[in-house]
């Protein structure tokens, strides 16, 4: 009987493992198939019988993506600067005012709490596709009201980057606030600490593993947003994002497969890069704060 639990017990763990084989397979292929599609020559791109692992590596698509020899007046460094710009101060501001926030939310009570909660959840649930028109209307007519550059410039998109971001991220950050016990503020406080020692000392570290997960997904729906970007900045191709240079390699006639996988490539790069100096806050997050000994 203890042999039929064991072989049962192992047979369950083998199918376990091999379902879970499966889904990352599932998931990591497409990601592999850039990167070998970005590694091959173009010959080898078109044939009729594709080979799952390139004949013959070359950089010569990686190449012709830096170089920016196929986009004429402009260059895979300036969209690289452009998004970087527009996505980080996104990202930086949309977490310092998501944290004082959430701060606000789960801390403190004031009328209309209740319903400022249910909007930020009903916002969040509004596809930017749907306001896109309004958006662009609404900041062309304030732009011209004062006398600012809001369309074909990159503080339109910062700012709807940013009112984007904001209601999830005000979400998934108060949940971490409410999940810290009062008791250890209140502690604080008896021990003589001041406000803004509490918030940095106790509360912050505790918050910092919500912090990241927030910033994350900030920072990948700025990175990787077109429609916003191609919409706003449709006249000003010197402020043009990575996204919207992708479709320079869409010609009328041909698609240069190998340079679109090449800058999809370098295009995840500085998203894995973010991602693990993050995570790598998320983990000491856990173990800093008010309860390490």
């Amino acid at each position: 009987m203890n042999d039929l639990y064991r072989v049962r017990r192992i047979l369950g763990r083998v199918g376990l493992y091999a379902a879970a084989l499966a889904v990352f397979l599932f998931a990591v292929f497409p990601v592999y198939w850039v990167l070998a599609t970005a590694l091959r020559p173009t010959g080898e791109i078109f044939t009729r019988e594709p080979t799952l692992l390139p004949g013959e590596l070359t950089l010569e698509h990686f190449e012709r993506v830096l170089s920016g020899v196929l986009i004429p007046g402009a260059s895979f460094w300036s969209f690289l600067t452009n998004s970087l710009i527009v996505t980080v101060g996104s990202v930086t501001v949309a977490a310092l005012v998501s944290l004082l926030a959430a701060v606000a939310v789960a801390r403190f009570r004031f009328s209309l709490r209740s319903a400022f909660i249910m909007m930020l959840m009903i916002i969040q649930m509004v596809p930017v596709e749907a306001l896109i028109i309004s958006l662009f209307v609404n900041f062309f007519h304030l732009g011209r009201t004062l006398d600012m550059e809001l369309v074909n410039n990159l503080s339109g998109v910062f700012v709807v980057y940013v009112a984007v971001a904001l209601p999830i991220t005000i979400l998934m950050i108060r949940n971490f606030v409410a999940a810290v016990p009062k008791s250890l503020e209140e502690a604080a406080a008896i021990d003589g600490a001041s406000g803004w020692t509490i918030f940095w000392r106790i509360l912050m570290p505790l918050v910092a593993p919500g912090l990241g997960a927030a910033s994350i997904f900030a920072f990948i729906t700025a990175w990787n947003e077109f429609l916003v970007a191609f919409t706003f900045l449709q006249n000003n191709t010197g402020a043009f994002t990575l996204p919207i240079s992708l479709q320079y390699y869409f010609g009328a006639v041909s698609v240069e497969w190998g340079s679109i996988m090449a800058a999809s490539t370098l295009l995840t790069v500085p998203v894995m890069i973010f991602f693990l100096f993050v995570q790598r806050r998320m983990v000491s997050g856990l173990t800093m704060g008010a309860v390490k000994g």
